[in-house]
């Protein structure tokens, strides 16, 4: 039986994930791919206000050693357009997986949410993971291909581009994870 779309918009919540001074010009792990990352993040969290919950996620490492991401810090800062936005809930977690040490769950649980959306940063790690933890909760899982990025990695596994990374991270989630839509074709759902 397919919902209405107030039925829809009523079950579904947008993560905004890690969208930090970090991921920009000046922090440490700089955002490449795809062009426009953050122009789309704030389109989506344009289109769900006053219709569909949106909770930000903000990373942490409690281990003072790493070198970013540091609570207090101007890196670890949300990114000034995602601060200045509504949002339902902040979220603050210290490993990739949103869930993991959090109240996410228990939030979503409490708002009837089944159906998440994952936005933010970065598409191959903490919101690979968070879209992965959440299908093993039993939630609907929709990844939002233009409201995501990455960048280029280079480590003793290998090198790999970030439009290839993302491209494959997006591919593996649609296997059997997520549905991967462009964000018009989301917003149209709202």
């Amino acid at each position: 039986m397919v919902k209405n779309n107030k039925e829809n918009a009523m079950s579904r919540a947008l993560l905004v994930i890690d969208v930090q001074n970090e991921y920009f010009p000046g922090g440490a792990l700089p955002i490449t791919h795809p062009a426009g990352h953050l122009g789309q993040i704030l389109k989506a969290m344009d289109a769900a206000e006053g219709r569909v919950p949106t909770l930000v996620v903000q990373h942490h490492f409690p281990d003072p050693a790493m070198p970013f991401f540091q609570k207090g810090t101007l890196g670890w800062e949300l990114h000034p357009e995602v601060a200045d936005r509504p949002r339902d809930l902040l979220v603050e977690k210290t490993l990739p997986g949103s869930f993991t040490n959090t109240n996410l769950e228990n939030w979503l649980r409490e708002h009837d949410v089944n159906t998440v959306t994952i936005a933010g940063y970065m598409t191959h790690m903490c919101c690979d993971t968070t879209a992965r933890q959440a299908v093993h909760r039993g939630l609907t899982v929709e990844f939002l291909q233009d409201a995501t990025g990455t960048l280029a990695l280079e480590n003793s596994a290998g090198k790999v581009t970030a439009e290839e990374l993302h491209r494959s991270i997006l591919c593996a989630q649609q296997m059997l994870l997520s549905e991967v839509l462009d964000l018009d074709s989301w917003i149209a759902r709202l």
